[in-house]
């Protein structure tokens, strides 16, 4: 069965809905150090929880949040894209899209979205690791979401 999202207001959820998403937000915050002690605190079962808690996420924790996109101009040079690819992954970062163009005079431009919610590094240290690989021409942040 394909699974099936709504937008809800949060006035007409279950109270044991609600108290997940405190509990998430509690184990998140780092208040708590378990799941036994945020459900205590809030006031719901342990089961119930487990039952909801990957069934229910604030809109602005998605991870497709933090996405950016990057144009790269690359000199025309074998295994240069692979090399700034691999050090995204190093780093964290998932690329999601990708677009090359025909290299034009020795030098290609690229153009990556990389999703970085799980990035090990700010952001700065990818663009200047980026920037740092021989061969890379130019680096620019073209958009952020």
């Amino acid at each position: 069965m394909k699974e099936r999202y709504y937008l809800v207001r949060e006035d007409i959820l279950p109270e044991a809905i609600m108290k997940t998403m405190q509990v998430k937000q509690l184990l998140d915050s780092g208040d708590v150090k378990t799941v036994q002690d945020a459900v205590e605190q809030v006031g719901l079962s342990r089961s119930a929880f487990y039952k909801y808690k990957d069934g229910i996420h604030l809109i602005n924790h998605l991870e497709r949040e933090r996405i950016v996109t990057i144009s790269i101009d690359l000199v025309h040079r074998s295994g240069m894209l692979s090399k700034v690819l691999s050090l995204v992954a190093t780093l964290g970062g998932n690329v999601l899209t990708m677009h090359q163009s025909i290299p034009l005079q020795g030098v290609a431009n690229v153009v990556i979205s990389v999703e970085i919610s799980r990035m090990s590094e700010e952001m700065g240290t990818l663009l200047e690791g980026i920037e740092g690989v021989p061969g890379v021409k130019r680096v620019r942040m073209i958009g952020q979401g």
